[in-house]
């Protein structure tokens, strides 16, 4: 159980609606602790339709990528969050082979504590094999070769699962996100091995599969997540319910679940999307997540899915268009755990490309939209099954200032054969509703890139739950680049997805008449006032970031700059020389920093963590931290130059 002050301050972020929803659910899980309700019997005449159109087309590059990974997995090699696996054969479901430990299989699901690493072992690790995405690569493979092996291993993987946890009994059974994703690939499963001979006794003709479709369809329409929870995960639970109802319309309650699904994902995509496109939660991969869920649901759901869906689904991909860099890499904005919607690719593939690569074939792309690099095959197996949706009112420049989400980006030409300087400005909200479960404490930050390399880099997000000190490192003022005051976050964390006082930020000034200026300013140390101002000067490649801090008194501060993974630094004094190689060139850059602050190079510390730079969940690696130190009020405003070699 979490400490009980934690509930309470989680109560205190619920508004009475939410609080009359959660108690219902407890009433619910009490009855079903004592029975699961009977599955209502299948229809009679069961066939699946959803089929794809023959012909469709993937790319040789995606072909091949698919079938390596395909074989890896028949091998029973797999990669999860940096750790290999070589137990894919026949995996424990339960078996978390980070810690060694096994979650409860035989256990009522909601009483099981699956946040305590202790008792249960990583639940990123037990949970990501059981959305089964690894069978929907599987079955593309099938579906490109008939080739009987890949069928075979989704067959057995689908039927050791459905008995291994048998409805309300295991740790999969706890969170709507899981289910949602999970039934979203089965969907696919099915799809993708529709010329196999064994399908319909996998699935349309399966007791045990049509027992646990309905479950997981039940399950979702009774504990859906509402109120503070109602961010990505209300999307995935929306899109697997919609999807099931589509695909497997094999039951009395199917049409009901099918519009309420439908109707959910409508409102909370909408919710969850500012009007500028972008995610609320403004963390980029749960941007990546949603569209990716978004688009299957929608494309499941075919005539029946309103215009104001595919509008929402519409801005957010121009949006994505908008915020990536040369290489095709958005920002690395708030949490991430890396995952993923709908899987139907090999390893290698870039998920920003696919998704670009989709849109371009749902709504068209503009002029301004980056090119996609490589081809996929999610984007023809899935936009078989769609129809082009058109809409007039789109930008017509690439934006540059995205008022609403408080994300501003200054950058050069990126075909001036010097390399893009991207540069990402936060002026934005503290996250998603009253929790801000995915924010980081990062007003102010900013992120900058030379022709795609981090240079000045977000940390990520490293680990949600089992360590606690990384979680609130990575998520912390000081882990970005921006200012830390009196040694604490600008917002206060009430637990590691739980936020209980949001710094409130505002832009004073912003990218416009061929000045690529930005200017915000924060309350998070109220009543001291952090005031940042950045400029990019194309013609000289320097950028200049200038730091105030208004009150009457002096403050001990810490001004800090993440360098990524790639980028050395020899510091002497006040000035930092930074090198790299990319393409196979040297590249270099001059840091000049506030000499009244005192500054000290960091990299790879542990107690406390200093100098780390988080590739994905689950993973992090040394790189150079410089922090500046002083008091506020003596040194007036702080200037940062970072000037780039040609």
């Amino acid at each position: 159980m979490m400490d009980p002050a934690w509930y309470l301050r989680r109560l205190s972020r619920m508004g009475p609606r939410e609080v009359a929803g959660r108690a219902a659910d407890v009433l619910n899980r009490r009855k079903l602790r004592r029975a699961l309700p009977e599955a209502s019997a299948p229809l009679p005449g069961r066939r699946f339709t959803a089929v794809l159109p023959d012909g469709v087309q993937v790319p040789a590059d995606a072909r091949a990528r698919v079938l390596e990974t395909a074989d890896r997995l028949l091998d029973g090699r797999a990669e999860y969050f940096g750790l290999r696996r070589h137990d894919m054969v026949s995996p424990d479901w339960s078996f978390d082979p980070k810690t060694g430990r096994h979650a409860p299989a035989d256990t009522f699901a909601f009483d099981i504590p699956y946040r305590h690493e202790d008792v249960v072992g990583d639940i990123k690790q037990i949970w990501e094999p059981s959305r089964h995405q690894h069978l929907t690569v599987l079955a593309t493979a099938y579906a490109l070769t008939g080739e009987d092996r890949y069928a075979e291993r989704v067959a057995d993987h689908l039927k050791s699962w459905w008995a291994a946890n048998a409805p309300l009994t295991s740790v999969h059974w706890v969170s709507g996100i899981e289910l949602g994703i999970r039934l979203l690939s089965w969907v696919w499963v099915r799809r993708l091995l529709d010329g196999w001979p064994g399908a319909p006794g996998l699935f349309e003709d399966n007791p045990e599969a049509l027992h646990q479709i309905w479950h997981h369809q039940r399950w979702l329409a009774t504990f859906p997540s509402r109120g503070s929870s109602a961010n990505n995960h209300v999307i995935a639970e929306a899109a697997g319910q919609l999807a099931a109802s589509c695909a497997f319309p094999w039951f009395p309650e199917s049409a009901g679940w099918r519009a309420a699904a439908l109707r959910s994902l409508d409102e909370h995509l909408a919710a969850n999307t500012f009007g500028s496109g972008l995610n609320r939660e403004l963390a980029t991969e749960y941007h990546g997540l949603v569209l990716e869920l978004g688009l299957a649901a929608a494309i499941e759901a075919g005539p029946a899915a309103p215009d104001s869906l595919w509008r929402t689904l519409l801005r957010m991909t121009d949006a994505l268009a908008a915020v990536v860099d040369v290489r095709l890499h958005p920002p690395r904005q708030g949490d991430s755990d890396d995952g993923h919607g709908l899987v139907l690719d090999g390893a290698g593939v870039n998920r920003w490309s696919s998704l670009l690569a989709t849109g371009d074939v749902l709504f068209g792309r503009l002029d301004w939209w980056p090119s996609p690099r490589g081809g996929d095959a999610r984007t023809p197996l899935l936009t078989a099954l769609a129809r082009r949706f058109e809409a007039a009112d789109r930008p017509r420049t690439r934006p540059d200032h995205f008022a609403d989400a408080g994300l501003t980006l200054l950058r050069t030409p990126a075909g001036d054969g010097r390399g893009e300087i991207w540069c990402r400005c936060d002026g934005g909200p503290h996250g998603f509703l009253s929790i801000a479960a995915h924010a980081h404490a990062d007003a102010l930050s900013v992120e900058v890139r030379h022709d795609g390399v981090d240079v000045l880099a977000d940390p990520g997000t490293y680990c949600y739950h089992g360590e606690p000190g990384w979680r609130a490192y990575f998520r912390s003022t000081l882990g970005h680049n921006t200012v830390q005051l009196d040694d604490t976050d600008q917002s206060t964390s009430g637990g590691p997805f739980l936020w209980t006082r949001h710094a409130r930020t505002r832009v004073l000034a912003r990218p416009g008449g061929g000045v690529a200026r930005w200017s915000a300013e924060h309350d998070g140390y109220r009543p001291a006032v952090h005031r940042r101002t950045v400029e990019l000067d194309p013609a000289e490649r320097e950028l200049r970031i200038t730091d105030e801090i208004t009150d009457d008194r002096h403050h001990p501060a810490r001004l800090a700059f993440h360098l990524g993974p790639r980028v050395s630094a020899e510091l002497t004094g006040n000035a930092a020389v930074l090198t790299w190689t990319a393409g196979g060139r040297d590249r270099a850059a001059i840091l000049d920093l506030p000499a009244a602050l005192t500054w000290t190079a960091h990299r790879g510390q542990t107690d406390p963590p200093l100098g780390w730079y988080s590739p994905g969940y689950g993973r992090r690696e040394p790189a150079t931290t410089l922090i500046g130190s002083g008091l506020t009020g003596r040194a007036g405003p702080l200037t940062t130059l970072l000037r780039f070699a040609d």
